[in-house]
């Protein structure tokens, strides 16, 4: 199935300990990973103080691009869950003033999507 969701673009969630060995040199001092995806090669993560966006570029992946969104720069997020013949629910953030959607990810049945809104809304609000 992990095949297959990558295929179709759906996020399946990577343990805080593989991601803050991979990733660690992103981090600052007092931060820390609290929830973290991986979408066939790119990377999504959740710390104490940001959303890390990390987009996998090329053919051979050497090439990458790191985004940093501060939690108080997002204006407003919603999340479509997955329905009864739906393989995914998916999750939509804006940035400032922009009319759409900054961040796009589609998350398979296995994730709790209501676990990745609710840490969202905490660092949001």
């Amino acid at each position: 199935m992990g095949l297959f969701n990558n295929i179709l673009g759906n996020a399946s969630e990577v343990s805080s300990e593989e991601l803050t060995q991979k990733y660690g040199r992103l981090l600052i001092e007092t931060e820390t990973v609290e929830l973290g995806f991986k979408l066939f090669r790119d990377v999504f993560m959740f710390t104490n103080k940001r959303l890390i966006l990390i987009d996998v570029q090329g053919l051979t992946g050497s090439k990458m691009e790191y985004k940093s969104l501060p939690y108080k720069n997002i204006s407003r997020f919603s999340l479509e869950t997955a329905g009864t013949f739906d393989l995914d629910a998916e999750l939509k953030i804006w940035i400032s003033s922009e009319d759409m959607p900054s961040v796009s990810k589609k998350f398979n049945k296995s994730i709790d999507v209501y676990a990745v809104q609710r840490l969202l809304a905490q660092k949001v609000m």
